[in-house]
């Protein structure tokens, strides 16, 4: 289950097993039955201040606010509803997991410069601190569809947080200037790449969701190398490096996972293979 849908907590009522993994979060069985709920069953949660937002949550609670509606208490008969707690379930602000994810935060202005594989990446800070654009100096994951250079603008999510980069845009006949953000060359800095352990898969929702933001991946597996990457009609493009004849055109990442790599199934091997790149 870990493998497969990748929680960010795991709730376990009463005492968790030895064995159990992850990020956990201890409830009490018994404190948590009806003897200490309210006394009106009508009455707010006793939590309505923390869901409603009105005080922090208490520190070291481990409580987790997430969800739904609750009721104006200034209203007696209950029928003001207000929509609240509807933060994202992704455990809050995004944070950069991996060394080379620290590129898409910086001081406004400044260009970072990451060098990995052999190849170098320039990324452009915007006003507010997040990456707006970058440059790749190379032709992968996949050369028919990638100039070198080439760019990617940088856009979003407004709920987890996270960057989304855009499909490719090349320059068949040379690149041009790559200018910081306004002219606002504040400095430049070297950022540490990943590590091939820090870039693998640990799980098939994790290769989706890359994907499925516009992150670019290439993989060996059974001696062979292979791209993937969401072309501009938002379609998935995966093949092996240099060979136009093996490659697939799919409509969702589930798709690309049941592409073929050797004898294997995608699907099966995704967490197993030597991730050599990874834009997310």
């Amino acid at each position: 289950m870990l493998r497969r849908i990748e929680p960010e907590k795991i709730i376990c009522y009463n005492e968790p097993f030895p064995e159990m993994q992850g990020d956990i979060v201890f409830v009490d069985y018994e404190l948590s039955s009806w003897k200490y709920m309210n006394d009106n069953p009508y009455a707010p949660s006793k939590y309505a201040k923390y869901i409603c937002g009105e005080e922090p949550l208490p520190v070291g609670s481990n409580l987790i606010i997430k969800g739904g509606y609750v009721v104006n208490e200034n209203n007696e008969d209950y029928n003001n509803i207000i929509q609240t707690g509807m933060g994202s379930a992704y455990g809050g602000k995004w944070k950069p997991k991996k060394p080379e994810d620290e590129r898409f935060l910086g001081e406004p202005g400044e260009i970072k410069t990451t060098y990995k594989n052999g190849y170098r990446i320039d990324t452009k800070i915007g006003e507010d601190g997040r990456a707006v654009k970058e440059r790749h100096y190379t032709d992968k994951p996949n050369p028919k569809y990638h100039t070198d250079p080439h760019d990617h603008d940088i856009k979003w999510d407004e709920n987890r947080g996270n960057p989304l980069p855009g499909p490719p845009i090349n320059y068949p006949n040379g690149a041009p200037e790559f200018k910081s953000f306004r002219e606002m060359n504040v400095l430049n800095r070297i950022v540490q790449a990943s590590s091939l352990d820090d870039n693998k898969f640990k799980t098939i929702s994790e290769f989706k969701w890359c994907i499925n933001d516009g992150g670019e991946v290439t993989f060996i597996w059974g001696g062979k190398e292979y791209g993937v990457f969401k072309h501009n009609d938002n379609k998935f493009i995966i093949s092996e490096i240099n060979n136009d004849s093996s490659e697939k055109c799919y409509n969702t990442a589930d798709d690309v996972l049941e592409y073929m790599v050797g004898k294997d199934r995608l699907r099966d091997v995704i967490t197993q293979v030597t991730v050599t790149d990874r834009t997310i």
